[in-house]
């Protein structure tokens, strides 16, 4: 029986572990979109521009700003009812990690012509709509900042896009007054980039409205009865 016992939980780790690769090409590939955004220098989605006007204000690194105000957004996040699930505090932590190691590395850099910053900025946006993919379907957590949206719909009983709208011209604005870069680009992410999300979803058989996504309480379930990771 303790043996059978061992197995199973060797199994769940087993099922869980598989999912990484995913969830961490996701984060990668984020990584990647948001720096390209940065450095099309035609400006940047509303939470960067957030993320940035601090960066400029302060010693801090965009992907450090990065984790402290998604750690910010996962603390507020809980006191609405939202439980976090451990994609969601990977989320926080390593696609920081990510865009401060590839910034580093300095292969991206700003193009010199204007084409190249627009192409720049749509290759950004594809790679957002697949990167929101890969970490998505392994159901392990949505981002902080979605989680955030989740619990204000919630807590207010307001449409999504509502909430949405109110959230991203919330920091948008705050992060303009701070110095953060606002330009065409913002508008055409605003525009693009749930097209570019929905169309990776279709491509890639997802549903998000049938999605249950596993938080660190149903982990907890999860490794302490007999369920499986589906």
């Amino acid at each position: 029986m303790e043996f059978n016992l061992k197995v199973k939980s060797h199994n769940k780790w087993i099922q869980l572990l598989l999912k990484m690769p995913s969830l961490f090409l996701g984060f990668i590939l984020f990584s990647i979109a948001t720096l390209e955004t940065v450095y099309s220098n035609l400006g940047v989605a509303p939470w960067d521009v957030l993320h940035m006007g601090i960066v400029y204000n302060t010693h801090l690194t965009l992907g450090e700003i990065s984790q402290i105000v998604g750690l910010i957004i996962i603390f507020i996040s809980c006191f609405l009812g939202i439980v976090p699930g451990i994609g969601s505090i990977f989320n926080m932590y390593f696609i920081g990690i990510f865009i401060d190691f590839i910034d580093k590395l300095g292969i991206i850099r700003t193009p010199n012509s204007m084409l190249q910053r627009f192409l720049m900025l749509l290759f950004a946006i594809v790679l957002t709509g697949f990167g929101s993919f890969f970490y998505l379907r392994v159901e392990l957590g949505a981002g902080p900042r979605d989680g955030l949206m989740e619990g204000l719909v919630k807590k207010l009983n307001k449409p999504i896009w509502v909430i949405r709208g109110f959230i991203e011209i919330s920091v948008l604005i705050i992060g303009y007054f701070l110095g953060g870069p606002v330009g065409v680009g913002t508008l055409v992410m605003a525009f693009l980039v749930g097209f570019s999300v929905d169309t990776a979803f279709k491509i890639g058989k997802y549903d998000s409205k049938t999605t249950n996504h596993m938080d660190l309480i149903k982990m907890y379930k999860f490794f302490t009865t007999n369920k499986n990771l589906t």
